[in-house]
């Protein structure tokens, strides 16, 4: 299967993450742990980049129903966005994200997760998108607010992380939503 890559603009584009890709996104995990480990359980298991060559190689053998890609900015990788729990049945998926502390308030998720949003509804032909964003995690709760999705609750004890329970906030967009 091809890789897939969605141009955003000239600086910044996503490409379908690939085995070469595992010791950069390593790299980024570790020099970043306390960071990106606050808010994303599978930081602390990350301890070298065999897990990451796993995570990729697991993932590259699937049927890629959920697509995983490397957000790369100025031609380097800074953070991962994809589509995951995906159910063409019932026409949904849900969005997970992380970035690069160095690259935050730039935008640049916002963007990411535009571009993967049209992906879904227009080459996907879901209906529904959700995102889950622990709800003290207000830089990441504030992306799916402004993209216009909707509130829709709370998922109590949600995702298990290493101090125990964590709360998400559920956030939903439904295609015809995104159309208007």
């Amino acid at each position: 299967m091809k890789n897939r890559e969605i141009y955003i603009d000239q600086q910044l584009f996503l490409k379908e993450i690939e085995i070469e890709d595992a010791e950069v996104i390593f790299n980024i995990i570790n020099s970043e742990r306390d960071y990106l480990g606050e808010w994303l359980p599978f930081i602390e298991l990350t301890n070298d980049v065999t897990f990451t060559q796993n995570f990729i190689d697991d993932y590259l053998n699937t049927d890629r129903l959920n697509v995983t890609f490397s957000i790369i900015y100025e031609n380097k990788i800074i953070g991962i966005v994809g589509l995951k729990d995906t159910d063409l049945d019932n026409k949904k998926t849900e969005i997970g994200y992380w970035l690069s502390e160095k690259f935050q308030h730039r935008g640049i998720m916002t963007q990411c997760c535009k571009a993967l949003i049209s992906y879904a509804f227009n080459d996907l032909n879901l209906n529904r998108i959700q995102i889950k964003v622990a709800t003290d995690n207000s830089k990441s709760w504030k992306i799916p607010k402004r993209l216009g999705f909707v509130s829709e609750g709370t998922e109590r004890d949600g995702e298990l992380h290493s101090r125990g329970f964590v709360d998400l906030l559920i956030f939903s967009l439904l295609k015809k939503d995104y159309k208007r």
